[in-house]
């Protein structure tokens, strides 16, 4: 787990880690974004043939997390099957490494686009999106108000510059101090870049930085510097 970054939204201190989650301590709570369980299998249904191993992986990386983080919740905010029977299609092996997740730790599957239905057999509680203190946890990004604060995913941010000659790019979290765009947890999602049009007008300005993911830490770069 990194620790080098803290940051603070709506009061609370939180880590971005270098899996891609986020923990919040003073809940003990664990935040994941964009799973997309079994998205190998739904590209094989629409002819697009990958290693069917996007699931292992993820959950193997998720039971990583759990283990180093000891959360007392999890919520996963959306998208975390790529399709409306993508809890369907789950080996054996892999329901029961969910449900063994859901039966230890209080779990919220927030809705998200393409998974707007609860999940079948895995465990844990569904929601349209939850309060954690004065943030709200949602899927997609909303325009926000006065002094709301929000955490979503959806967008799979991503980053990139040239640093001492050299290009970096990579996942990243978006964030100004009232939003905080998580990156993508699955194992076969890309990431859009925090320059593009789907992110205009919804960080201010001067206040709005990319956490890179990098190999052994997260690369804090003000979006004026991204190219």
């Amino acid at each position: 787990m990194s620790k080098s970054h803290v940051i603070t939204l709506g009061g609370m201190e939180m880590i971005p880690d270098l899996s891609g989650a986020v923990i919040v301590p003073e809940s003990r709570t664990l935040l994941i974004a964009d799973l997309h369980l079994e998205q190998g299998t739904s590209l094989a249904r629409r002819g697009v043939h990958v290693p069917p191993f996007d699931t292992e992986t993820s959950l193997a990386l998720l039971a990583n997390v759990i283990q180093h983080t000891a959360p007392q919740r999890l919520i996963f905010l959306g998208d975390s099957f790529h399709d409306g029977e993508g809890s369907i299609r789950l080996e054996d092996s892999h329901r029961k490494k969910l449900r063994s997740i859901t039966e230890k730790i209080e779990t919220f599957w927030i809705s998200g686009n393409h998974d707007p239905e609860p999940p079948e057999d895995v465990g844990g509680l569904h929601a349209a999106q939850i309060m954690l203190g004065r943030i709200t946890l949602r899927h997609e990004p909303a325009q926000l108000r006065g002094e709301e604060c929000e955490i979503s995913g959806h967008l799979h941010p991503g980053c990139s510059l040239v640093q001492r000659g050299r290009s970096l790019r990579g996942k990243c979290f978006a964030y100004d101090g009232k939003r905080l765009i998580m990156p993508a947890f699955g194992a076969y999602t890309g990431a859009l870049s925090v320059t593009s049009r789907a992110y205009w007008n919804l960080f201010e300005e001067k206040a709005a930085e990319a956490l890179m993911i990098g190999t052994a830490a997260l690369h804090r770069f003000p979006f004026s510097r991204l190219s």
